[in-house]
């Protein structure tokens, strides 16, 4: 009787391991019918966005890079108002302060300016001021026309910040 019920034992082991090992078949022939070529194709344009993005992170960084120094500032504002022929009544700077553009610590100076000219080209002035500082831009412009027929008859009050990126 002990080996009756022992074959018994040995009889259900064994059908059990064969339903295990059809079982393991099984799942071995649909890992090997999944398609990872999809995966592999996004995996490599991902990628390739990863190195684009570091690559434009690293290109915002050295254009962040550029010396911040108030006369430098200054000389710049100046040469593009000579450009638009602007007059610059009164320009003031403040000293590098600690913040972030975009979250990335930079150091930033601020521009106080009161500038005076004919209407457009206070306009085109404030415009010119946002396109050839590749680090700053113009945070606010008031301008005031007292005679728009005479020349010089605008005014503007321009709050400028400029940003310069310290780490690496």
């Amino acid at each position: 009787m002990i080996l009756a019920g022992l074959g018994i034992t040995r009889y259900g082991q064994i059908s059990e391991q064969d339903e295990l090992n059809d079982a393991l078949s099984l799942s071995e022939m649909r890992l090997n019918a999944v398609n990872l070529q999809p995966y592999e194709v996004q995996k490599a344009e991902l990628l390739e966005q990863l190195v684009a993005g570091e690559s434009l992170l690293e290109e915002a960084k050295d254009r962040l890079i550029q010396t911040v120094i108030s006369v430098n500032v200054t000389d710049k504002f100046y040469e593009i108002a000579a450009y638009h022929s602007i007059i610059v009544d009164s320009i003031s700077t403040t000293k590098n302060q600690i913040g972030d553009y975009e979250g990335v610590p930079c150091t930033l100076i601020s521009v106080n300016a009161k500038v005076t000219g004919d209407l457009s080209n206070v306009i085109d002035f404030i415009a010119g001021l946002n396109n050839n500082f590749s680090t700053g831009f113009v945070q606010s412009a008031q301008i005031e026309i007292s005679d728009a027929t005479l020349e010089n008859g605008t005014s503007a009050n321009i709050l400028m910040v400029v940003y310069k990126y310290e780490g690496g």
